[in-house]
């Protein structure tokens, strides 16, 4: 497999994903499975309630099939982010079905879907450790370095890390998707030069995937991804950093997920040690601007641009 097969996969993958919008959002409709906003969220977000969730069913089906179909047998190691993105995509499921409109739930405890996750990320780490016998990072400049057992921890922490991080952010229409797709197109390239073909065609795959679901995502949106989709694709993303050995990038080439979530913790943080002031107008920062004046697309379009530069930024830096 080569780079420009990759290209096709991701092409082939978007595709299929803009083939199974219709009959997927149809069934979503049918089934009256409308998401319901946090109170605490902005105001003018209140149109935005009865949305219909779990739109990355969409892009799981063309990465399913693409993957199973060019680029699964006889690459044992591709099973591992595809198992972590259906693992993860089960587990949004569960909570978003539980936070439907009209319901009395408001989705799973965090105390409950953190454990999960930490299990699962476990499983990711003493399978890349273990099994794919990776133990290394790569550092910008300085080359590549063992940590041996403080790999698991480091691993885990960033895999749960980026599966809320992607949550987060997956706050307005199309901004955790088209960020997510640059992220998996940098590490697509990322393992290109490094030769792992089959990794970067997973990377390209689940790239297209995102970009034929953004054509219902859109602003206004038809369909939201849900917990589905941003916990896997974040969980993934990770992943897919710690096979290329450069997670050390991962902040940087996933700069908007990991700037929203800090944005968050700075807001706690802050508000305790003030006692009740606020560093920014709402957290995530993505609010912040939209209370600043900017519209919602002006938010997504400037959010994308930075994280299109951060994965340039992080594919040039692993090239050092």
């Amino acid at each position: 497999m080569n780079a420009p097969h990759a290209l096709e996969l991701g092409a082939l993958s978007a595709g299929i994903a803009l083939a199974a919008g219709p009959p997927v959002i149809w069934t979503l409709r049918n089934y009256g499975v409308g998401k319901k906003l946090r109170a605490d969220g902005p105001q003018w977000h209140a149109a935005k309630e009865g949305t219909l969730t779990m739109g990355g069913l969409i892009f799981f089906i063309a990465i399913l099939l693409v993957t199973a179909a060019f680029n699964l047998w006889g690459k044992r190691s591709i099973f591992l982010p595809l198992g972590i993105a259906a693992g993860c995509g089960v587990l949004g499921a569960v909570d978003d079905l539980l936070n439907l409109t009209g319901g009395t739930r408001t989705g799973l405890t965090a105390r409950f879907k953190t454990f999960w996750l930490l299990a699962m990320a476990a499983g990711a780490a003493f399978v890349l450790h273990y099994s794919l016998d990776l133990t290394s990072v790569y550092v910008p400049w300085a080359g590549k370095y063992d940590i041996g057992a403080w790999y698991l921890p480091i691993a885990i922490f960033f895999v749960v890390g980026f599966a809320n991080a992607v949550n987060i952010t997956d706050g307005l229409d199309a901004l955790a998707g088209g960020t997510a797709a640059f992220a998996f197109a940098g590490y697509g390239v990322i393992a290109a030069l490094q030769g792992q073909d089959y990794l970067s065609a997973f990377c390209f795959t689940v790239m297209g995937g995102v970009l034929g679901f953004l054509w219902y995502n859109a602003h206004p949106a038809r369909v939201m991804m849900g917990d589905t989709g941003s916990l896997a694709l974040g969980a993934t993303l990770a992943v897919v950093a710690f096979m290329t050995g450069h997670w050390l990038l991962l902040p940087l080439v996933g700069i908007v997920f990991a700037v929203d979530t800090a944005s968050v913790m700075l807001q706690v943080a802050y508000f305790k040690l003030t006692r009740g002031k606020r560093l920014f107008r709402m957290a995530p920062l993505h609010h912040h601007f939209e209370l600043s004046g900017w519209a919602e697309t002006q938010v997504t379009t400037r959010f994308w641009l930075v994280g299109a530069a951060g994965a340039l930024l992080g594919i040039a830096l692993a090239l050092s």
